[in-house]
């Protein structure tokens, strides 16, 4: 084996030294889901002053609201007491920023394979796509009209959450 992630196990075993969160059941303890996007730029449990066990994290390009998002929501909802979720998206997003077509052109040219077969996922409309989001959790059928869901758009320069659906 390599030595790629020594600094990273370092790293953790300073971290379990002081872990203290052993028998946590994993419930959401402040019954908060936050859908967003894997951008290294947003910290999704300190933005809005929680702490890890407070609330179920949920993360991929763009923070989309997806098949898979939506069963992992069914399950907050229904196993571990989430109560509301926040979609979250930001400001200077790459799959905002670039058409469908730019995205998989930067990744054909960095890769040199062709991608033209994936679905990236841009987003186009970002305020469209985020009221489709929210609406997307609020009619699901096994969630929907127990919990609230809000949209709300992080400005990655100030660190302030705005709500827009």
């Amino acid at each position: 084996m390599d030595d790629a992630f020594d600094d990273l196990l370092a790293a953790n075993r300073e971290y379990a030294e002081t872990f203290d969160m052993q028998g946590f059941d994993g419930i959401a303890q402040k019954g908060v889901a936050v859908v967003t996007c894997m951008d290294s730029r947003l910290d999704p449990i300190g933005m809005i002053g929680l702490k890890p066990g407070e609330a179920k994290i949920l993360r991929n390009p763009g923070g989309r609201v997806t098949g898979r998002v939506l069963v992992a929501l069914v399950l907050g909802v229904n196993l571990l007491k989430v109560d509301r979720v926040l979609v979250v998206q930001h400001t200077r997003c790459a799959m905002a920023s670039s058409s469908e077509q730019e995205l998989k052109d930067s990744i054909t040219d960095v890769s040199g394979q062709d991608i033209t077969w994936m679905d990236l996922g841009a987003i186009s409309d970002p305020e469209a796509t985020l009221a489709e989001d929210v609406h997307r959790v609020e009619t699901h059928p096994v969630i929907g009209g127990r919990i609230k869901v809000a949209g709300f758009v992080y400005d990655v320069d100030t660190g302030l959450l705005e709500r827009k659906a």
